[in-house]
């Protein structure tokens, strides 16, 4: 290559980088998107228009060098760190919709920005509804100004509400339901045409603390804060930027923030499913997703896994509740008392009656079933109800013989439990008759133990309740044991409050992690007396040796472990034993999220899966192998049992976990609502709530300039570009004159 040549890249060197430095201070100056846009296009032009002047070699160089320019430019996001502060402890409202509407919050495509204002009580809105010469506003408020009042103020008057941000104390408040009065209202068995005087908690209101906040739409997003440093920032930043000192309006710059939570789906559930069928790639884009999970279920009899439908001259008992709960804010509920106190007791409940079912089984079955999704209109149990009727799951509902659910059971207000039945089903003498053989051995199971079972007037509806789908089949006898008489005891139902602290469960503040999962609280002795009457019932309904009963005892220990992993920290000792070894990721240093999501097999389900497995199963001295392929041997069969390998327990002076292999009936089925396996997506016989999509969720707060000034420095910044574009312009005009070498002398022979 020729000396002129290697001088006119070596120049070229010079030139783009210069040309980067042009391009970042334009950046800079404007924080503009449209600045980096027509940046690059500036660049890319002198850089084409140059390389067509330039040989082979010098253009590779040149591509080299543009690949860095555009590399310098990217690195230029430097400044928007500077910019903006990432706020890391934040969790979105999302989008929910049914057959008929949507609910929750977003933001718009490109995120939602306002100038930060405090709210210091509800008379303080003033400002930013009306008053304040800046709108519009983030709304920045303690959680006890997230009332209902409040939020559909602001609601009202979104134009200038860009958005809410809610600080969550450490602490709970005095009482908090974002669920509305009547649970599940639309889709239990009451209606026009079954116990009409019953239907829409015409009789009892079963949540009368609720505000119906989770049941409503919000055009701006709402997001939540914990309470610690970031909050403590953004509030020193309102402090020091906006607040108004004498009515007066504060001055620029102001503290300002930005929420991303912008959802694909709108309008209903009808309508997001079919955008989700309409293809035009080959990778469409979905827009919602079916809320759903899976069942777990099992029996202390196998059931062949492979043989659907009616067993002739089977009866069987069902003991039944939910997994599930939910708050306002996307996967942070935790349902201590809305869900955990249920299906903690019947996890307990079935571990004590291992023991005298293999010693003496009774006449009858009993089918332990934990149902997700209940929350949303009772997705679980409508769909075992529905391959119940259709032929698609072990047994049908001719072969039930009764149900006893398990509600909210932690919160005593005294020392009685309560015994609920459905009275419109108990006109029926045969069920009746049923539903007091229930209530007889639930009653005569409680001796020797502090609280006593009652039951409500009769005239009094089913709670909200996986039973009630069971009803809507056909009359089937059933209990639901509750902590209350009428009004739920819980105050925080559906709630984030819903959480260790709702239970009193509390330990010394001496004791280790390790000693804390095996410390006895209050609260896991009192659900273990709960478990053993419900195992002593049991036991009795489904035809068992009444000699055996009073040997029946849950265990307080196991029950304790279980609240400890459920509510403090799931990644202990004990799960870790019980768990898969591929499985133990999901295990975390906090409780597992009970919001049943669109991910199936979420955390709860695969940790009552394999709880009920090691506490109802054997173990076996299958190997790892063997356990993954157990029907190679004999009198193993996968159509019989589940096998599942654990990880087992770290023996003393080792490092070596002791696996083993336990043999359980204990299975998974789906619970995603049948309307969407009939593809009837407005349904008004099964729940159709999905969950929209998002791109990203994020939350950012930054100090925003006056609109005169932003005009002034986005005029600037046009400036220095077009100044560059005539500065790059004219070298390239220039560039034969500016780095023309003499040629080299030809060489002289010799």
């Amino acid at each position: 290559m020729p000396q002129g040549g290697r001088l006119y890249g070596a120049l070229q060197i010079k030139i783009l980088p210069a040309s980067c430095v042009i391009g970042c201070f334009s950046i800079a100056l404007t924080s503009s998107t449209y600045s980096h846009l027509l940046v690059l296009i500036s660049m890319t032009f002198s850089v084409v228009s140059e390389t067509r002047k330039m040989d082979l070699e010098s253009s590779k160089w040149v591509i080299i060098l543009l690949v860095c320019g555009l590399y310098k430019n990217v690195s230029c996001n430097s400044v928007e760190q500077k910019i903006y502060v990432e706020l890391n402890n934040t969790v979105p409202c999302v989008r929910l919709l049914n057959a008929t509407h949507q609910i929750g919050c977003q933001s718009s495509i490109s995120g939602d920005t306002g100038v930060i204002h405090v709210l210091e009580s509800e008379s303080d809105l003033e400002w930013p509804l009306s008053k304040g010469p800046n709108p519009p506003y983030m709304v920045l408020l303690e959680s006890s100004l997230f009332t209902r009042s409040i939020m559909m103020k602001m609601k009202n008057e979104s134009n200038r509400v860009a958005g809410v941000a809610v600080v969550v104390p450490n602490t709970s408040p005095p009482e908090f339901s974002p669920h509305t009065t009547c649970p599940n209202e639309n889709t239990g068995v009451y209606s026009d045409n079954y116990g009409p005087n019953l239907a829409h908690c015409n009789t009892t209101v079963w949540n009368p603390l609720g505000n119906g906040l989770s049941y409503e739409e919000f055009d701006f997003p709402v997001f939540s804060l914990k309470e610690d440093n970031e909050t403590e920032f953004i509030k020193q930043c309102y402090l020091d930027h906006n607040r108004a000192v004498n009515g007066s309006a504060p001055q620029y710059p102001l503290c300002a923030m930005q929420l991303f939570s912008h959802m694909h789906a709108v309008t209903n559930t009808p309508t997001c499913m079919r955008r989700n069928d309409i293809n035009f790639s080959i990778n469409p884009e979905m827009v919602c997703d079916p809320l759903g999970d899976y069942n777990v279920w099992g029996s202390i009899r196998p059931y062949n896994d492979t043989v659907f439908g009616h067993k002739e001259n089977e009866s069987v008992v069902i003991a039944a509740a939910r997994l599930d709960s939910r708050a306002f804010f996307w996967e942070v509920s935790t349902g201590a008392e809305g869900s955990i106190s249920g299906f903690v007791t019947l996890l307990a409940a079935a571990q004590a009656l291992r023991e005298v079912t293999h010693e003496a089984p009774p006449t009858r079955n009993i089918l332990f079933a934990f149902f997700q999704g209940e929350t949303f209109d009772y997705i679980g149990s409508s769909r075992m109800v529905y391959d119940m009727e259709n032929g698609k799951f072990v047994i049908d509902l001719d072969n039930v013989h009764s149900i006893l659910e398990i509600g909210q059971v932690a919160v005593h207000s005294g020392t009685n439990l309560f015994l609920h039945s459905d009275p419109v089903s108990r006109r029926n003498n045969t069920v009746n008759d049923e539903v007091k053989n229930l209530v007889n051995n639930l009653q005569s199971s409680t001796a020797g133990l502090s609280f006593l079972l009652v039951e409500p007037n009769v005239s009094q509806p089913l709670p909200p309740s996986s039973l009630q789908r069971f009803l809507r089949a056909q009359p089937i006898p059933g209990i639901v044991l509750a902590d209350h008489e009428s009004a739920f005891n819980n105050r925080y139902y559906e709630s984030f409050y819903d959480n260790a602290a709702n239970l009193n469960l509390t330990y010394p503040s001496d004791l280790s992690p390790e000693e804390q999962l095996e410390f006895v609280t209050d609260t896991a002795q009192s659900l273990t007396d709960v478990a053993t009457v419900v195992a002593r019932a049991l036991y009795k309904q489904a035809g068992g040796n009444e000699s055996l009963v009073n040997t029946i005892k849950a265990d307080p220990k196991i029950v304790t472990q279980m609240l400890y992993g459920f509510l403090v920290s799931s990644n202990n000792s004990w799960f870790q034993a019980v768990m898969a070894p591929e499985l133990k990721n999901i295990l975390k240093p906090s409780p597992p999220e009970y919001y049943v999501g669109v991910a199936m097999s979420s955390t709860p389900t695969r940790l009552v899966q394999y709880l009920l497995a090691n506490l109802t199963g054997a173990v076996t001295n299958l190997t790892q192998s063997q356990c993954q392929k157990p029907d190679e041997l004999p009198n193993e069969s996968r159509q019989m049992y589940s096998y599942l390998w654990v990880q087992g327990i770290v023996p003393p002076n080792s490092t070596q976990r002791d696996s083993f292999c336990v043999r359980a009936s204990v299975r998974l089925t789906k619970a995603v609502s049948p309307a969407f396996e009939l593809g009837e997506y407005a349904s008004k016989d099964y729940s159709t709530w999905t969950e929209s999509r998002w791109k990203f969720i994020k939350a950012r707060i930054f100090l925003v300039a006056s609109r005169d000034l932003e005009m002034l420095t986005l005029g600037a910044g046009v400036a220095v570009l077009f100044t560059s574009l005539l500065v790059t312009y004219f070298i390239s005009t220039k560039a034969d004159v500016l780095f023309s070498s003499m040629r080299e002398p030809a060489s002289a022979a010799y």
